[in-house]
């Protein structure tokens, strides 16, 4: 398959870089990722300036790959329009350092990188890797490698299927190999963030305030916030579509 990889944090990260490794084995890859650290952006896109396209070397990696001072949305767009002159079969967003879970979703530029992909009807996965806030950020190749295996492993599952528009969000909990459980296909969980903006000092002796949130899970069953917590690997099937369909019919009740 001709696969395109992206990400939000960066060309220079580790996690990219394990999912390329093990993503090139058996596919044509080409790599189109910010050129610098662009976590939280959502689907941001970048309009009042020219975005700079550079190709760059990765060390132990052979497929081609470019930086984009642009948003992961923006990597996505130029490269189907502008770097690939052929269709991609499939684009894979990660490995994110941090869960993409619940409502985190919509704030996440790992997986609008994914859903940009959708938007042009080609099938995408985002992956996520939990991490230990205690443990250095760089924390461990070996657990970026294991969620890169399931990554792939979920990768060749769903290369019969035809999921066009569909987006898999993988979340991949930061354990041992043989400690996970298995992996569940499950819906969004709910994740409300306690906010706490610490006060913080700017360089121009300005009060500012730095968002430190603290997640509060709603803890219900068949979500992706339950069972990652319980050891599993969680995929939930996304789409951009937002139409809340269990209500249009009562809404337009209102207009008659």
């Amino acid at each position: 398959m001709r696969i395109l990889i992206t990400n939000d944090d960066g060309i220079n990260s580790i996690g990219l870089h394990e999912l390329i490794k093990e993503i090139e084995k058996e596919n044509e890859v080409i790599v189109v990722a910010p050129s610098e650290q662009r976590s939280a952006c959502g689907h941001s896109v970048t309009l009042h300036r020219p975005i700079v396209i550079k190709e760059v070397k990765i060390d132990g990696i052979k497929s081609k790959a470019f930086s984009v001072d642009g948003t992961p949305a923006d990597c996505v767009k130029i490269a189907i329009d502008k770097i690939s002159s052929y269709k991609f079969d499939k684009i894979i967003s990660g490995i994110n350092l941090g869960y993409n879970l619940g409502t985190d979703v919509i704030y996440s530029g790992t997986v609008s990188a994914a859903i940009e992909g959708a938007i042009y009807k080609i099938p995408s996965i985002a992956v996520s890797l939990g991490y230990d806030e205690n443990i250095e950020l760089n924390f461990s190749e070996d657990k970026y490698r294991l969620a890169a295996e399931y990554t792939n492993k979920i990768l060749k599952q769903s290369s019969n299927d035809r999921l066009n528009d569909v987006v898999l969000n993988i979340n991949v909990p930061p354990i041992e190999k043989n400690e996970i459980k298995g992996i569940k296909v499950c819906e969004l969980g709910n994740r409300i963030y306690q906010n706490c903006y610490i006060e913080s000092p700017t360089k121009e002796g300005e009060i500012g305030y730095k968002l430190q949130g603290t997640p509060k899970d709603i803890d219900d069953e068949n979500t992706d916030v339950y069972n990652i917590k319980r050891g599993y690997v969680t995929i939930t099937p996304l789409h951009y579509d937002l139409t809340n369909f269990k209500i249009i019919k009562e809404v337009s009740k209102w207009f008659i």
